[in-house]
């Protein structure tokens, strides 16, 4: 019976424990993946911690959202893939499902796609989770288009910086609150920074849009940010999207603009098993553009493996600037 190690955590805020156990074998429809790395994000840091009442995971449990690999094997009816394959994809952590800290995982195939050709493993690895959150409310959502001025906040994100890049993939002019030391990072992805301390609402949207606000605003912080998302938008035209909306607000200075609100879930499917297969299909389509360059993820300087998973989730914890990455040090 073959074996494989995972990384699991035992009690909510809890050490990171290596365990040997046996290696999952695919099911019909899911692909056996030799995990090269695994991306951490912030929520993964708030599921590890017991604070994410819309992510519980049961302990103990295997953490991780999103991953990078290569195909082992595939289950019945898998036709898409193939073994030897490079594949990414936010694939498990929540919902009961194995999370990506092990040496391999048994992934639904619909949350899957061929790793851009243009990317290692370890820039793969990050881009799942951040992708899709920017994707369906940009694109599926808000319908972004050629033309438009987008704002994203927090542009020098883990979901921001992919925002910026998703807008201008698709003929948007982008626009990115962001602080003074980080203008250069959203600089380089072809965004003109906003420096919301400098700069009242009222204040940036006469400098950036004479008044009539944004086609576009993408919010990534929630909080206050939704409330100031509403008064920077365009009226009747225009569409606030926000994937942190989760607290309580006013929804008169959006009323009075006649404009549109849209919240974005992007773990539903995984939790609920329901529209998997649209999570592939907008991995298949950012593969796409990071291969033709237009989409690169932004990666944290310093380098983990599996021997410092501490140490990786205490720099997301932190607040790192760039996505980590954990790379497996698989000995078989």
């Amino acid at each position: 019976m073959r074996k494989h190690r995972v990384w699991q955590v035992e009690t909510s805020g809890g050490p990171f424990i290596e365990v040997e156990v046996v290696r999952p074998a695919p099911k019909p429809g899911e692909v056996l993946v030799r995990i090269a790395a695994s991306g951490v994000n912030p929520l993964d840091t708030k599921i590890r911690a017991g604070k994410a009442e819309h992510a519980k995971q049961a302990l103990p449990a295997v953490l991780g959202l999103d991953m990078a690999g290569t195909v082992e094997e595939v289950g019945a009816g898998v036709t898409e893939f193939r073994p030897g394959e490079a594949v990414f994809g936010m694939v498990g952590g929540v919902g009961g499902r194995q999370g990506t800290l092990g040496e391999y995982v048994a992934a639904d195939a619909r949350l899957l796609a061929h790793k851009p050709k243009t990317l290692s493993m370890r820039e793969a690895a990050v881009l799942p989770l951040s992708t899709i959150t920017a994707w369906e409310g940009l694109v599926d959502r808000a319908q972004v288009h050629a033309g438009q001025k987008v704002l994203v906040h927090a542009g020098a994100g883990g979901v921001g910086h992919v925002c910026v890049q998703i807008a201008r993939a698709f003929g948007a002019d982008v626009y990115a609150t962001v602080s003074s030391s980080k203008k250069h990072l959203v600089e380089q992805y072809g965004a003109m920074p906003v420096d919301y301390r400098a700069l009242s609402v009222d204040e940036y949207v006469e400098t950036f849009t004479g008044g009539a606000g944004f086609d576009v605003v993408y919010d990534t912080v929630g909080g206050a940010t939704i409330d100031e998302s509403f008064k920077a938008v365009r009226r009747y035209t225009g569409h606030v999207v926000s994937c942190l909306g989760w607290s309580t607000h006013s929804l008169a200075p959006l009323s009075f603009r006649g404009a549109t609100y849209s919240g974005v879930f992007t773990l539903y499917p995984m939790l609920s098993g329901v529209g998997l297969e649209r999570h592939g299909k907008i991995l298949r389509k950012a593969a796409a553009l990071a291969d033709e360059g237009k989409l690169r993820p932004l990666l944290n300087s310093e380098r983990f493996t599996t021997a410092d998973l501490d140490g990786a989730y205490a720099a997301v914890e932190a607040g790192s600037t760039g996505k980590v990455v954990v790379e497996m040090q698989n000995e078989r």
